[in-house]
C-alpha cells in the first residue's frame, strides 16, 4: 500500500509539474465546450436561393414573398432567363432555384393544378435535402391558403379537418445546442483521459524513467494503477467544469439526478484511461501514441451517435458503434442532463461500460512488460 501511495505521489508531481499538460487539462476542455456547441449546427439556415420568374403574377409574388420571408432562405437572385439560373448553381451564387413558369396563375385557377420546377445543388447533400425540403414545405403551405381563399364552406365543413396539436418533450424549442453539448463534452472526457493517459507512459519510454521503475519492486498491478487513478481523478475534474460551462453558457441545467452522470463517469473513466494505458503498451514515442490515438478516437467519435443516428448506419457499422464506449457515455449524458434518467434507466449501458471497463485494464495489465 505505501509503494502504491508512493507512485501516486510522484504521478501528481509530474502532472502539476507540467504546464503544457495543465493546459490540456483545465483550459483546452473550457475553451473547446464553450465554442463547439455553436459551431456544431446541422440545422440548415440561410439557404441562398434564386428564382426564375417567367409568369409575374400575383400569385407568383406571393410565394416569392414567402420564401424571401422564411428564416431558413435568403433571396440571392432574380431573373427571367432559366439558363442563368444553372449558372448561378454553377457558380454556388444559389444553393437552389425555383421556376415558375408562364401562365402558373392561370392554369392554378382554371385546371385546378400548376407545376413549379425545383433545381437544386445537390454537392452537398445535406444541405441539398434539407433545402428541398424546406422549399416543398413553404410551397405546401402556400398552396393550402390559397385553396381556403377559394372555397366557401357551408355551416358544416364537407370535408374531414383533423387539427394536431405538438408537444416537444424534454427539449421543448428542439434547440440543436441543447442535443449536442452533451455528446461534445463527453468527446472532451474522452479525448483528455486517453489522449494523456497514453501520454504519460510512453513520455516516461522516452525519458528513460521507465527502466528505473521497472528494476523496482513494483508488481504491474501497482504500477498500472499508479497511472490510472491520477487521470481518472483529474477526468472528475474536468466533468465538473464541463458541466459548470454548459449552465453557465449554454443554459443546461443538470437537474436532481446529477449524481448519475458522475457514477457513470466513474465506471467510463475506468474504461478510457484503461485504453490509454494499453495503447501506451504498444507504442515508444509521444508521436506514435499521438497517431494511434488519433486514429481511434476519430473512429469512437464518428460511431457514437454524436452528429447521426445509429439506427441509421449499415449494419458492420452498428456492430461496432456497440463496441465503441464513447457510444454509451454520449445516450447516457444525454439521457440524464435533457430526460433526467435514473440509475436503473442507465443500467443497461452500466452493464456494458463495466464489462468493456474490465477488459481494457485487463489487457493493460497483461501486456505490460515489466523488464528487470
Amino acid at each position: 500500500m505505501t509503494t502504491f501511495l508512493l507512485i501516486l505521489k510522484k504521478e501528481f508531481r509530474q502532472i502539476f509539474r507540467d504546464p503544457a499538460i495543465l493546459r490540456l487539462i483545465f483550459l483546452m476542455p473550457v475553451m473547446q465546450l464553450i465554442l463547439l456547441p455553436f459551431a456544431a449546427d446541422y440545422e440548415v439556415k440561410n439557404i441562398k436561393v434564386g428564382i426564375i420568374d417567367l409568369d409575374h403574377s400575383d400569385y407568383a409574388r406571393q410565394l416569392i414573398s414567402k420564401l424571401e420571408h422564411s428564416s431558413y432562405f435568403r433571396l440571392a437572385a432574380y431573373s427571367s432567363d432559366h439558363h442563368e439560373g444553372l449558372e448561378w448553381l454553377e457558380s454556388e451564387k444559389a444553393d437552389l432555384f425555383i421556376e415558375i413558369p408562364p401562365r402558373f396563375e392561370a392554369s392554378l385557377i382554371r385546371e385546378n393544378k400548376a407545376s413549379l420546377q425545383l433545381f437544386v445543388n445537390a454537392v452537398n447533400g445535406t444541405k441539398g435535402n434539407l433545402g428541398s425540403a424546406y422549399t416543398m414545405g413553404i410551397i405546401q403551405q402556400f398552396n393550402q391558403e390559397i385553396r381556403k381563399d377559394w372555397f366557401e364552406f357551408p355551416k358544416f365543413n364537407p370535408e374531414p379537418f383533423i387539427t394536431v396539436i405538438g408537444t416537444s418533450l424534454y427539449n421543448p424549442y428542439m434547440d440543436y445546442q441543447r442535443f449536442m453539448v452533451p455528446g461534445i463534452l463527453a468527446v472532451l472526457l474522452t479525448m483528455t483521459g486517453g489522449f494523456l493517459s497514453a501520454l504519460n507512459i510512453v513520455k516516461e519510454k522516452e525519458l528513460g524513467t521507465i527502466e528505473q521503475l521497472n528494476v523496482t519492486p513494483i508488481s504491474k498491478i501497482q504500477f498500472i494503477l499508479g497511472k490510472l487513478v491520477p487521470f481518472w481523478l483529474l477526468g472528475f475534474v474536468i466533468l465538473t467544469l464541463g458541466l459548470l460551462v454548459s449552465y453557465v453558457v449554454h443554459g443546461i441545467q443538470p437537474g436532481t439526478n446529477i449524481g448519475n452522470i458522475y457514477i457513470f463517469a466513474a465506471l467510463y473513466l475506468l474504461a478510457i484511461v484503461g485504453f490509454g494505458l494499453l495503447l501506451s503498451n504498444f507504442t515508444s514515442t509521444q508521436q506514435q501514441a499521438m497517431m494511434v490515438a488519433f486514429f481511434f478516437m476519430l473512429i469512437f467519435i464518428l460511431l457514437s451517435g454524436l452528429y447521426t443516428t445509429i439506427e441509421s448506419m449499415p449494419p458492420w457499422a452498428r456492430k461496432i458503434a456497440y463496441l465503441n464506449p464513447l457510444t454509451y457515455l454520449v445516450d447516457a449524458m444525454r439521457m440524464v442532463l435533457l430526460k433526467g434518467a435514473t440509475l436503473r434507466d442507465l443500467w443497461p449501458h452500466i452493464r456494458v461500460i463495466s464489462a468493456i471497463g474490465f477488459v481494457l485494464n485487463f489487457l493493460a495489465i497483461y501486456t505490460y512488460r515489466k523488464r528487470s
